[in-house]
């Protein structure tokens, strides 16, 4: 007993080392026993027998081995991506008993819809980085579904309908209208469209392949609406594909103001049927419906709403 009343804590075998977890964190982001022991004070000798003695504890392996390669496996990835949050988790706890506020650091990983994400996240990133001298990021420039939890992505970034799901927290941080456009050679060669009824003698550039749906919903002069879903000439999965095959010529794409606003002031794009209603989409962040978000998430989503209130 200690101070009478508590007893006196007793390591048993089944306590995991959170030095070792460290450790194995380390060697995974360095892809290295040298780095990552190097990182935490060791030898790769020490290095590499703690990461024997966890995977033996652990009773499985967690790093494929060659002479020129280390990477993990499987079940090292799945368990890569839990240290991470139980160790955020416990600086986090650290701090709070310290009553000593943490700073945004480590790596970043982000999700990102193509045309906003080259639009709008990545001209906002510079401040975000320099504001932030210990934060790195990687980013996915796609608007494929991902699994954030076991992908290890700490948050996504969607344009349009948003995943709904108890595992995710779903934030509206902007909003865009979305507008009919064509390039002026294409307009020169087909005509401008005088209604909506007419669009089954253009050529739409859509998005969504397979069974995805490829009607347009717009509203016409009395904000009624109106969908347009005449054959699809060209299906993409990219808005940034879309907006290339317009300025090319290819068709009529209906994309968001943020990926056209420089292409319509500097003449590659013209608005089709300019008075008409166009239809409000809204951009998501989402992230895993954890208890404690860390630091660098909460700093991105705060300093990002900042920075589109500001635009």
């Amino acid at each position: 007993m200690i101070d009478g009343n508590i007893p006196a804590y007793k390591k048993s075998n089944s306590d995991l080392d959170i030095g070792a977890l460290r450790l194995f964190v380390a060697i995974a982001e360095s892809g290295s026993f040298v780095a990552g022991g190097k990182a935490r004070g060791l030898t790769r000798s020490a290095a590499g027998k703690a990461l024997s003695r966890l995977e033996n504890h652990l009773e499985t392996r967690l790093f494929q081995r060659t002479t020129r390669r280390l990477s993990l496996t499987t079940e090292g990835h799945e368990f890569y991506h839990r240290c991470i949050q139980l160790l955020e988790d416990l600086e986090e706890a650290e701090a709070s008993v310290r009553q000593n506020p943490l700073k945004p650091k480590g790596i970043l990983r982000l999700t990102v819809s193509e045309g906003y994400g080259k639009m709008v996240i990545l001209p906002f990133l510079r401040d975000f980085l320099a504001a932030m001298p210990e934060v790195s990021v990687e980013i996915s420039f796609s608007d494929r579904v991902v699994d954030l939890i076991e992908e290890g992505v700490d948050l996504a970034i969607r344009v349009g309908s948003a995943t709904t799901s108890y595992q995710y927290i779903t934030q509206v941080i902007d909003r865009a209208s979305l507008h009919l456009c064509a390039s002026p050679d294409y307009l020169k060669t087909w005509g401008m469209p005088d209604s909506l009824t007419s669009f089954n003698n253009h050529r739409r550039l859509v998005y969504g392949l397979g069974s995805a749906p490829t009607a347009w919903t717009i509203g016409d002069k009395e904000k009624c609406q109106i969908t347009v879903d005449d054959r699809a000439y060209a299906r993409f999965d990219s808005g940034e594909a879309i907006r290339t095959a317009a300025i090319d010529g290819l068709g009529i794409g209906y994309l968001p103001s943020f990926m056209i606003e420089e292409d319509l002031l500097e003449g590659r794009l013209v608005k089709v049927m300019a008075d008409m209603e166009s239809e409000e989409i809204a951009v998501h962040a989402i992230y895993p419906n954890r208890r404690h978000l860390p630091v660098r998430v909460r700093a991105f989503i705060d300093e990002l709403n900042r920075f589109l209130r500001r635009s």
